[in-house]
C-alpha cells in the first residue's frame, strides 16, 4: 500500500498515492509524505530512486533486520528505527522496522506491516506537521512510538509489583520461570532502546542538514524524543534490576529454608549418633561381657540413652538451633 500527503505553501492539502510525486516536483516549497507498507522490493526501489535516494541507503532499508541507525547522505538523511506492531503489559511485543528517508521537502516512510504510530499520525496531526517540515513528522512518529512503549512499561510495573507480593507470600518455581522470562524480554528491549538512545544522542550532538538544530521547533522535537528514549532505557534497566533482585531474594529464601531443614536433620543425627554407638556396643556377640550378667543392666542402658538424648536436646535448644 502506498499513500501520500502533499502540502503546498498556500495551505492546500491533498491525499493520494505515488501520483502526487509529479505535482510535488513542480510546486516549489511543497512538502510530501509518502508512506509505503508491505510493498515489493522493486516497487520500493523505483519510488526511492525517483526521490534520488542513495543506493546504499535503499539497500540498508530493504534489509529485513537492520540495527537502528542514522546516516546522512547528500540530499536526504536515513533513520532506521525499531518500532512496534503490538505490545502488552506482559512485555509480549512484536517489533517492526521503520525506515525514514528525510529530505528537505520530502519524507518517505517504509515498513512491512501496520505501524501504530504512523497510522495515528497519518490520520491526525500529520498534515499540520508536514506543512512545517518533513523532519517534524519523522520525529513525531518516533516520539509517539516511544509513548506506546512507555504506556506498556508502566502497566508492566503493576504486574511486577503484584508478582513481587506473590513471590514473597508463596514463592515457587512457576513464578521464577515467569520472572526469568520477563528478564529475557527486558534484555531484548534494553538492546533496542540502547540503539535508539544512540540515535538521539547523535541528533543532539551533531548537525544534520535535514534535521537542523538551529530550527527551534526541530531542536525541541529532538529533545523530546531524546528524553523519551532516555526514560525508556532507564525504566527497562530499573525493571531488569528489580527482576534480578526478586530472583536473588527467592534464592536467598530457598537457601535459608534449606539451611533450616539441614539444621533440624543435623540435630536429629547428633542426638542419635551416641545412642547408636551405645546400641552398637551392646549389640556385639562376645561371650564375656560383664554387663550382660547385671540384673538391671537393661534399664541402666535405657536410662543412659534417655539421659544423653535429653542433655543434647536441652543443649541444642539453648543454642537456638530449633
Amino acid at each position: 500500500m502506498i499513500r501520500s500527503i502533499l502540502t503546498t505553501p498556500n495551505g492546500n492539502i491533498q491525499e493520494g498515492d505515488e501520483q502526487l510525486f509529479d505535482q510535488w516536483k513542480v510546486v516549489p516549497d511543497s512538502h510530501i509524505w509518502v508512506d509505503m507498507q508491505g510493498e515489493t522490493s522493486e516497487c520500493v526501489q523505483q519510488l526511492l530512486e525517483r526521490f534520488e535516494c542513495h543506493p546504499m541507503a535503499i539497500q540498508d532499508a530493504q534489509k529485513e533486520r537492520h540495527p537502528p541507525k542514522i546516516e546522512e547522505f547528500d540530499n536526504h538523511t536515513l533513520i532506521i528505527y525499531r518500532g512496534i506492531s503490538s505490545f502488552d503489559a506482559k512485555l509480549n511485543f512484536v517489533p517492526q522496522q521503520v525506515c525514514f528517508f528525510i529530505g528537505e521537502r520530502f519524507l518517505v516512510t517504509l515498513h512491512s506491516g501496520v505501524a501504530m504510530s504512523i497510522e495515528r499520525l497519518f490520520n491526525e496531526h500529520g498534515r499540520t506537521l508536514l506543512a512545517l517540515s518533513p523532519e517534524q513528522v519523522a520525529l513525531k512518529i518516533m516520539y509517539t512510538s516511544a509513548g506506546y512503549y512507555i504506556d506498556s512499561l508502566l502497566e508492566f510495573e503493576e504486574e511486577l509489583s503484584d508478582l513481587e507480593d506473590e513471590l514473597l507470600d508463596n514463592g515457587n518455581d512457576v513464578l521464577m520461570r515467569k520472572i526469568t522470562a520477563y528478564r529475557s524480554r527486558l534484555v531484548k528491549m534494553r538492546r533496542v532502546f540502547s540503539y535508539h538512545k544512540g540515535i538521539t544522542q547523535e541528533l543532539t550532538a551533531y548537525d544534520y542538514n535535514h534535521l537542523p538544530r538551529e530550527n527551534s521547533e526541530t531542536l525541541h522535537a529532538i529533545t523530546d524524543v531524546a528524553e523519551r528514549f532516555e526514560r525508556l532505557y532507564t525504566l527497562t534497566q530499573m525493571y531488569y534490576d528489580i527482576c534480578g533482585d526478586l530472583v536473588d531474594g527467592y534464592i536467598s529464601i530457598s537457601s535459608h529454608q534449606l539451611n533450616i531443614t539441614m539444621r533440624v536433620l543435623t540435630v536429629i543425627t547428633a542426638v542419635f549418633v551416641p545412642l547408636t554407638f551405645i546400641a552398637g556396643i551392646y549389640g556385639m556377640n562376645f561371650e564375656y561381657m560383664p554387663e550382660l550378667g547385671y540384673r538391671y543392666g537393661y534399664f541402666f542402658v535405657w536410662g543412659a540413652m534417655v539421659g544423653i538424648a535429653g542433655v543434647l536436646i536441652w543443649l541444642f535448644r539453648r543454642k537456638g538451633w530449633f
